[in-house]
């Protein structure tokens, strides 16, 4: 089986595949060079797992109610960011601060056109919800009167976060869906819809949290973790700090490099952990409101 031309085929469909399997290439670069016999014994039972976390999920679902549900997280980030633009917050935000989050404004916007159009073309009737709460954006402004001028980016970075597992956790129910022609639009494929705008949504993540002096990727000891306050904690049935992949103990077990461990920090750091339906919507529907 050649490995390299699947992965090729598969970069046609998703451009970043590449990184997404190896999202975390500074903390790769760290962790020794791969011996040709560790690297060839080690290839299937790895790709295996690369695939899994990468794109988890076995079975074709109903593409409607899988991007009914995208589009929910979408209406909820674009409301959001068009009511931090409205905010005092965002009048005393640096230029830079600024232009980042219209930027990142318009993407939802996006999002939210391209998902509805595509819900129409294959059938379905998109979803709507009030928007984000009025309530908990007042609550973001009394956590800023009190000295936290960073609250609504402490947001972002929880729903930016959220969005990605949420990608990551229903791309795989969309394996296997024939793509579709839509009128006015040509034809699409479901799972490249969803696999564009899932990685689009990874770096607005790596954009929030480095706006906030966060690293870029989740590592399990950001400033959130321990606020439940006002931001919901990962609460999903595998935690970020998960150390073990494909049944390997990393911090233990020699499955990549030669005479090599893995700390538990780069481990965790290394790997994408998925949200379930069950767990975004814990997250998601105390944000939602009028």
């Amino acid at each position: 089986m050649n490995f390299l031309n699947i992965l090729n085929q598969l970069s046609e469909v998703d451009p970043d595949v590449f990184d997404r399997l190896d999202s975390r290439r500074s903390v790769f670069s760290s962790l020794g060079s791969v011996t040709k016999r560790t690297a060839v014994a080690a290839l299937p039972v790895m790709l295996g797992t690369m695939f899994q976390k990468a794109y988890a999920g076995t079975n074709a679902g109903d593409p409607k109610e899988v991007f009914n549900y995208a589009l929910t997280l979408e209406l909820l980030e674009d409301s959001f960011y068009k009511k931090v633009i409205a905010s005092s917050f965002f009048s005393s935000a640096s230029s830079a601060d600024q232009a980042a989050i219209r930027q990142i404004s318009k993407h939802e916007s996006a999002h939210v056109a391209l998902l509805q159009t595509v819900i129409r073309g294959i059938g379905g009737t998109p979803t709507t919800i009030p928007g984000f709460s009025s309530t908990v954006f007042a609550t973001l402004n009394s956590f800023n009167a009190s000295g936290s001028t960073t609250s609504q980016m402490a947001l972002a970075q929880q729903l930016e976060d959220t969005g990605v597992r949420a990608y990551k956790g229903r791309a795989g129910d969309l394996l296997g869906i024939a793509p579709v022609t839509i009128t006015n639009v040509g034809t699409i494929s479901p799972l490249e819809a969803a696999l564009q705008i899932h990685s689009v949504e990874a770096r607005h993540a790596a954009h929030i949290r480095t706006m906030r002096g966060q690293t870029a990727w989740i590592n399990g000891t950001g400033d959130l973790d321990s606020n439940a306050t006002l931001y919901a904690t990962y609460g999903g049935a595998t935690p970020e700090s998960n150390v073990t992949q494909a049944g390997y103990n990393l911090t233990t077990a020699n499955v990549i490099t030669s005479g090599t461990t893995y700390s538990a920090a780069d481990a965790a750091a290394s790997f994408d952990e998925i949200l379930t339906v069950s767990e975004v919507l814990a997250i998601a529907t105390p944000l939602i409101g009028s």
